[in-house]
C-alpha cells in the first residue's frame, strides 16, 4: 500500500513538473512571437495537464497527492525558466558608455560581428564614447565578457527589443556569419582578391588608354 502511495506521489510530481514546463516555455514562445511553435507545445501541455489533474481528482482524499501536485507545479516553473535560459530566444540590446572615448571599442565590437552604433557623448566628467549594440541572447554573456575585457569600468544597460527591421547585421546573421571568426575570415579574404582583381583591371585598361 505503501508503495503505490509513494508511485502515485512520484507520477503526479514528474507530471506536473512537465506540465508547468511546457507551459512556462509556451508562454514564452507565444511572447516571442513563435506562435506555431508554440501551439505544437500547447497540445502536449493540455494532455499532461488532464492526466495530471485527473489522478489529483480521482485521489483527494490523499493530501499527499494535494502536496506533490503543488510542489512539482513550483518545481515546473524554475525548469520552465531554466530551459528557455537554454534556449536563449530572441536578440539583447545593450547599451554602454565607456569613459575612455580614445579606446579603439567600436571597431574591437565590429571585428567579432556584434552590430555597433556608437556616438560621442558629454558626462558630468568628461567626454564618454556611448555605443548600442544588437546581439542574439545566445551571445549575451559573452558580450558582456568581451566588453569588460575591453573597457573593464564601462557602464552597460540591456533590454530586449521587440521587433527589429532592415539594417545589414540582420542579413548578417541570416548568413550566419556573426560571431563565425572562421566564415567572416573567408568572406573578408574573398572581398579583398575581389578589390584586387577589380583594381588591376582598373589599372589595366589605364594604360590601354
Amino acid at each position: 500500500m505503501l508503495s503505490n502511495a509513494f508511485i502515485m506521489v512520484a507520477i503526479i510530481l514528474v507530471i506536473n513538473i512537465v506540465y508547468v514546463s511546457l507551459s512556462t516555455v509556451r508562454m514564452i514562445l507565444t511572447l516571442k512571437g513563435r506562435r506555431y511553435i508554440a501551439s505544437i507545445v500547447s497540445m502536449f501541455e493540455i494532455v499532461i495537464y488532464v492526466l495530471g489533474l485527473g489522478l489529483v481528482l480521482d485521489n483527494l482524499n490523499e493530501i499527499q497527492n494535494l502536496l506533490a501536485y503543488a510542489i512539482g507545479f513550483g518545481i515546473g516553473v524554475i525548469c520552465g525558466s531554466k530551459i528557455e535560459e537554454k534556449l536563449a530566444l530572441g536578440y539583447i540590446t545593450v547599451n554602454v558608455i565607456s569613459s575612455d572615448p580614445d579606446i579603439k571599442f567600436t571597431r574591437m565590437l565590429r571585428d567579432k560581428g556584434y552590430g555597433v552604433t556608437s556616438w560621442y557623448a558629454y558626462g558630468m566628467d568628461g567626454d564618454r564614447l556611448s555605443m548600442q549594440i544588437l546581439t542574439p541572447r545566445k551571445y549575451e554573456l559573452n558580450l558582456y565578457e568581451t566588453i569588460k575585457e575591453i573597457d573593464p569600468k564601462a557602464f552597460i544597460i540591456a533590454y530586449e527589443p521587440k521587433q527589429i527591421y532592415g539594417g545589414f547585421w540582420v542579413k548578417q546573421v541570416r548568413k550566419g556569419r556573426l560571431m563565425n571568426p572562421k566564415k567572416r575570415a573567408e568572406e573578408d579574404v574573398a572581398g579583398n582578391k575581389r578589390q584586387q582583381v577589380d583594381a588591376a583591371s582598373t589599372q589595366s585598361l589605364d594604360d590601354q588608354e
